[in-house]
């Protein structure tokens, strides 16, 4: 168990019990694709920092519990419809629900996640909450549009790189940290900066993974963003760094969605700097989240605020 883990071990084993409670359903296949994706792994970091942003912040109720577990169906709910759009075939190092059930069972199912995610918030009855989640989903629908529009792109910039991968991960992760807040009368803005940029160095360090080529260490196949066309941050700086016959390498692989040249691209990606530059920018935006939180209390849940952060780019070392 991570540090982290510890720290809200009690309210952690509290929001799992809630999560299967709230998967049950008359319709068997419903109860077995939700159960199966969310007991497939993960640190369920997401609902962590709901947890951990209410405590910091002196919250003695029990609705961070309920809330964890709505953001945890949020994201649950985007990684069925994920797997679809992408055709993948891995996620967290076991088969995908689409390529176990199919695409049309996913997607209904990630549906009903969504939608039982409401009705808890409904439970919860803070408008203000409501409407911060209801704004949430809407960013991350629009990242998914937007990665998908982008899809095959080889000329994908760092800044629009950047508002993607806000929108698809570091907004939920912002509105986890902003709602656990919400539950008191803390500062919104600082700890909605801190799970902002928690999630910008989270998914940074991601997409530095699909590059160092561990299938154990990403839980997905190596390659995956190359064939899907995603220009990724190592990626586009090495398009940004290389001429000639090297750079048309990249844009092909990218334009043609194929990774029959990962091999020869990762080679590209390492010599060009691309891995040490996305991991530096992995590590200026947990410095910025761990910035964040510096006018807060000495609360012993801060702390564990600061380790979460530095544990986002410490699985690259």
């Amino acid at each position: 168990m991570l540090s982290f883990h510890r720290a809200v071990e009690k309210e952690f084993a509290a929001v799992n019990q809630l999560i299967v409670d709230q998967l049950q359903s008359d319709v068997g296949l419903v109860e077995n694709i939700g159960q199966y994706i969310v007991e497939s792994g993960g640190k369920r970091l997401r609902p962590v920092v709901v947890l951990l942003s209410a405590l910091a912040n002196s919250y003695d109720g029990d609705k961070h519990i309920k809330l964890a577990a709505v953001i945890e169906f949020i994201h649950t709910a985007t990684l069925l419809h994920d797997d679809v759009v992408d055709v993948s075939t891995l996620r967290r190092g076991r088969v995908t629900a689409n390529a176990q059930w199919g695409n049309a069972p996913s997607v209904l199912v990630g549906d009903f996640i969504y939608s039982r995610a409401f009705q808890i918030l409904v439970e919860i009855g803070d408008l203000a909450i409501m409407g911060l989640m209801a704004d949430a989903t809407n960013v991350i629908s629009e990242g998914e549009v937007q990665q998908l529009a982008n899809a095959g792109n080889a000329e994908v910039s760092e800044d629009i790189y950047l508002q993607v991968i806000y929108r698809k991960t570091a907004k939920l992760f912002e509105a986890a940290s902003e709602a656990g807040a919400l539950l008191t009368d803390a500062d919104r803005t600082a700890m909605a900066s801190y799970g902002k940029h928690l999630g910008m160095a989270f998914q940074i360090a991601d997409d530095v993974l699909d590059y160092l080529g561990d299938v154990e260490l990403i839980g997905k196949n190596v390659g995956d963003d190359l064939a899907e066309g995603k220009m990724t941050l190592p990626l586009i700086y090495a398009r940004n760094h290389t001429e000639g016959a090297d750079r048309a390498l990249i844009c092909d692989a990218i334009n043609n969605k194929s990774a029959k040249n990962f091999s020869a691209i990762v080679n590209l990606v390492r010599e060009s700097g691309g891995i040490d530059y996305s991991m530096k920018c992995a590590q200026a935006e947990a410095n910025l989240a761990k910035q964040a939180l510096e006018g807060l209390s000495g609360s012993p849940f801060v702390a564990v605020m600061n380790e979460l952060a530095d544990f986002s780019v410490s699985r690259l070392s």
